[in-house]
């Protein structure tokens, strides 16, 4: 008889057992499919085949182990995470989701990463359905906009670390146990390490149930509603916290008991209503590496002075709007760790201090204080570590004087520098083209002279109203192709309106408020795509209105995206807490705007929602035209002061967004009068 074939065997062998173990079971891969079936049900036009699309590769042919954003591990093979973030992202608008399309995911009791964040998943958390996935170990349903709290099966989870549950609209306290009894039980034993909640609606509840998570070493219940004093079983129950951060809530007190958490190293307490005397004991943790107190009511004791030990792990503190007066402390020159300073909106005075030269500050912000100095060059020489690591500088709201120091143009890592409001004076300092700066407002000093010439070409914010300019806009602002903002409102510029201003495509916003331009506004100008607000108010334009306004997109179609000014790349990212420095950090001056006949401040960080035309208070001739009209995302309209003649425009009724509007004494559809009637809330 003829022997089998050893190879044979073998591969017949593997076909027919070993492949099916790499294959992941069947009943994991109908859970699957039946997900995609429930996200189709609610947008069909999810199935389209684009890079968007990141459950494309999911499929009835193939094992749902190679299928994207799927991993599957062990033999045989079973789903272990599913990466399901933000899967709406290329739709808009965004559809919502109910959380009952999450049943079929509790069928896999495998599961042990699930991520489903910025989904839009609407209703009440399943409270038996995340029972079932007993095994899991990280869950992150960040961004949604769940309703009620957090049902306590989730904190019974045997083997989970890490749950992330951030701005999902989540309000209250923890759900109880027993809807009968009312009880709320969050279990001793929980093993849960980080627990992140912040930017939701939560209260004082919620924080006293987490306190009996005793292996906790990440808190994060900022932004929520908390209105209690800190309590004092904080120090005694949280013994492994590394992380707390409470900020931008209405806290008051900070329990002396916190100073037995030894382990803290991040210490998030800023915007409350805390009070009293800032603790010298908060300098004491030895690894402490971030210290956030500022924007609350606390005060510093100035006399302090031997008390604040150095501290070489201390790389963040804000102390902003803390009672400082006086010099610049000399104990901060003792923290040579430090990369970020925040000392804004205190009663700092003097010059800044020599020992500056010393330090790595990576972001100092000294905004809103009482200096009344010139800047010495040497801060800024080549080769000293203060210049050489600097990315932020913000010198705003002083008293400021005598030129900029030409060395500080020169900071090839430095990416925004804020020196508005002060009497900076004498020669613009020449830009170095190849530095990183993308953010420069030099506005409201006493610069006089034509446009200066040389900016970085990453600059995408540029602000220099509020000056002495004189002369007309210079051709070489073409050169900056980012530049998405551009202010230069009440200066003394003359000359026309250029046409070259329509070769910077990317321009958002541009304010030109204020000045001595003549002719027309150019046609050109209403070709910029991207173009969302528009200010040459107070002019001496003449001419028609230019007819054509179908290119102007970013006032036709409602903007949803954010402006690359306001992304927070300005900030170190070392630390995964960096986002807690953007949100005190980017506090950029206000777009200020003639809104419903007085000037108000949209904020920088609501500007992407904003689309404005204002061409109030010139010379300019003609009727209005019909395509205005069409501007249908456009909130603020001014057109009075001028010599336009004849009935404004019905498609001015197809104006839906419009919130503040002002025009020359004429009748109007009565289409449109009753929309403005309706329209009556300001946005700021």
């Amino acid at each position: 008889m003829e022997r089998p074939c050893p190879l044979l065997t073998f591969f017949s062998f593997f076909f027919f057992f070993f492949l099916p173990c790499l294959s992941c079971p069947e009943y994991q891969k109908q859970a699957l499919l039946q997900f995609k079936s429930s996200i189709l049900a609610i947008s069909p036009s999810f199935n389209s085949s684009d890079d968007s699309n990141l459950l494309q590769s999911w499929n009835s042919s193939s094992s749902c182990c190679g299928w994207g954003e799927v991993e599957c591990r062990g033999i045989p093979r079973v789903v272990i995470a599913l990466y399901l973030t933000n899967l709406f992202s290329g739709l808009s608008p965004q559809p919502q989701a109910e959380s009952t399309i999450l049943a079929p995911l509790f069928h896999i009791r495998s599961l042990k990463n699930l991520y489903i964040s910025h989904n839009n998943i609407q209703g009440e958390i399943p409270r038996v359905g995340f029972a079932n996935l007993s095994n899991l170990v990280l869950l992150d349903m960040s961004g949604n906009n769940f309703k009620g709290s957090i049902p306590p099966q989730l904190f019974r989870s045997p083997y989970l670390r890490e749950l992330y549950l951030d701005d999902s609209s989540l309000t209250g306290k923890l759900l109880p146990e027993d809807e009968e009894t009312e009880k709320y039980v969050i279990s001793s034993t929980s093993k849960l390490q980080v627990l992140s909640l912040s930017g939701n609606t939560f209260s004082d509840g919620m924080l006293l149930s987490i306190l009996c998570l005793k292996g906790l070493e990440l808190l994060d219940l900022s932004h929520n509603d908390l209105s209690m004093e800190i309590p004092t079983e904080i120090g005694n129950n949280l013994p492994n916290i590394s992380t707390l951060a409470l900020s931008n809530n209405r806290l008051t007190g900070i329990p002396s008991s916190m100073r037995r958490l030894s382990k803290l190293e991040l210490l998030f307490l800023h915007n409350n209503l805390l009070t009293g005397e800032i603790p010298t004991w908060l300098f004491d943790f030895k690894g402490l590496t971030a210290l956030y107190v500022g924007g609350n009511r606390l005060s510093w004791n100035n006399s302090v002075t031997v008390e604040i030990a150095p501290n070489p792990s201390l790389r963040r503190l804000y102390l902003k709007s803390c009672g400082l007066v006086g010099e610049i402390p000399k104990w901060i020159s003792n923290q040579t760790g430090l990369r970020f300073l925040d000392l804004s909106k205190n009663n700092l005075r003097g010059e800044l201090p020599e020992w500056f030269v010393e330090m790595r500050f990576e972001v100092l912000i000294l905004s809103d204080n009482d200096f009344t100095c010139s800047l010495s060059p040497r801060l800024f020489s080549k080769n000293i570590g203060f210049a050489t690591f600097l990315r932020v500088l913000s010198l705003k709201e002083n008293n400021f004087s005598e030129p900029i120091p030409q060395s500080l143009v020169q900071c090839l890592d430095l990416k925004l520098l804020d020196l508005s409001r002060n009497i900076f004076s004498g020669h613009f300092p020449v830009f170095n083209p190849d530095i990183r700066l993308a953010y420069i407002d030099f506005s409201f000093n006493d610069f006089s002279g034509e446009v200066p010439t040389t900016f970085p070409v990453e600059t995408r914010f540029l602000a220099l109203g509020g000056n002495k300019l004189s002369g007309g806009l210079p051709f070489n602002l073409t050169n900056l192709s980012n530049l998405e903002r551009l202010e230069l409102q009440d200066n003394n510029l003359t000359g026309e309106l250029p046409n070259f201003l329509s070769r910077i495509s990317t321009l958002q916003v541009l304010n030109l408020r204020n000045n001595s331009f003549q002719g027309s506004i150019p046609q050109s100008i209403f070709n910029l795509r991207s173009l969302r607000i528009l200010d040459v108010s107070n002019n001496n334009l003449t001419g028609e209105i230019p007819q054509e306004s179908h290119s102007l997109v970013g006032m036709i179609e409602t903007p949803n995206l954010p402006s690359s000014i306001i992304e927070i790349n300005y900030l170190p990212s070392d630390t995964k807490w960096f986002k807690q420095e953007a949100k005190v950090l980017l506090d950029y001056r206000d777009l200020v705007v003639n809104w419903k006949k007085s000037k108000q401040g949209i904020y920088t960080d609501k500007l992407n929602i904003y689309t404005l035309l204002d061409l109030s208070n010139n010379q300019l001739s003609g009727q209005i035209p019909t395509s205005l009209g069409a501007l249908k995302a456009l909130k603020l309209l001014n057109i009075p002061s001028n010599k336009l003649y004849g009935k404004i425009p019905i498609s001015f009724g197809d104006l839906e967004d419009i919130e503040s509007w002002t025009c020359p004494t004429t009748s109007s559809p009565v289409q449109f009068l009753r929309l403005l009637q309706s329209c009556n809330n300001s946005p700021f």
